[in-house]
């Protein structure tokens, strides 16, 4: 009588059945997690991580600055208003309105406040989501393609060429955004505030600062845009290193060949 299981299918020490199909395995055991131990791998990890950083401590900002207006109505009563004014990324602060208070012969106005600093924010956010997505892609090259990325001579290059486009433009963007930072500062003190109010030049009407913005998150996103900087800068050098640029003429030589023989193929 047939067992349904065949001879070729026992174990002949144990007399256990071995079914013909194979365990799926994990797929995250053919990864290469020690090129992370390595400067290519481990820097291109901060590189993801600093470029969280960039855009959150950015697209997040949100201030408040404000103005205190007190109206002599009589000798007796004073009339005292709070002037406050939100503002947030991107920073499109002529669309921030606020309405001047009544005193004396004064009439109440809309007033908005001046500048327009979308640009240099925009660009620096749109960098750290642009960094992000490319770190994350690169890791997922080194870590699952990396013979293929040894093999073939031109993928080294090319991420050679890219990061070091995207380290000059970290410089650029955070420059950029460190200069509008500071004029955004400047466009939302309270002395701009009350230096646009006429009722504050009169004899009757006495103006004071009110809160004054606070700019930790602003300033730390102008610090990880320089960190992001230096980080790409150094990441270009062990790239390079990758590259047949800086290997002998032997070992360029093979790599000129192996490139023809993969161009032919």
């Amino acid at each position: 009588m047939s067992t349904g299981v065949s001879s070729s299918t026992m174990d002949r020490e144990g007399g256990h059945a071995v079914f013909p199909f194979k365990v799926a395995q994990n797929p995250l055991t053919g990864l290469h997690w020690k090129r992370l131990e390595e400067p290519l791998g481990f820097i291109k990890l901060l590189e993801w991580l600093f470029a969280i950083f960039a855009f959150g401590t950015c697209g997040s900002f949100t201030g408040e600055t404000a103005a205190v207006v007190m109206c002599k109505v009589s000798e007796t009563q004073t009339d005292t208003d709070l002037i406050s004014v939100p503002f947030s990324y991107p920073f499109r602060l002529y669309r921030q309105r606020y309405e001047m208070p009544i005193c004396g012969d004064s009439e109440s106005r809309i007033l908005h406040l001046s500048g327009d600093f979308s640009a240099p924010a925009e660009f620096f956010v749109t960098l750290s989501v642009f960094a992000f997505l490319y770190s994350m892609f690169a890791l997922v090259i080194y870590l699952l393609f990396h013979e293929r990325y040894t093999q073939i001579r031109r993928v080294p290059i090319v991420d050679f060429c890219v990061t070091g486009v995207f380290a000059f433009l970290w410089l650029v963007a955070s420059s950029a955004w460190g200069k509008g930072l500071m004029d955004v500062k400047l466009a939302t003190h309270p002395s701009s505030i009350l230096s646009s109010m006429a009722v504050c030049q009169l004899e009757t009407a006495s103006c004071s600062a009110g809160v004054t913005p606070y700019y930790g998150l602003a300033n730390i996103s102008v610090l990880f845009g320089f960190l992001n900087f230096l980080i790409w800068s150094a990441n270009a050098w062990f790239v390079f290193k990758e590259t047949e640029w800086s290997k002998p003429a032997a070992s360029r030589e093979d790599s000129a060949e192996r490139g023809q023989t993969e161009d032919l193929q």
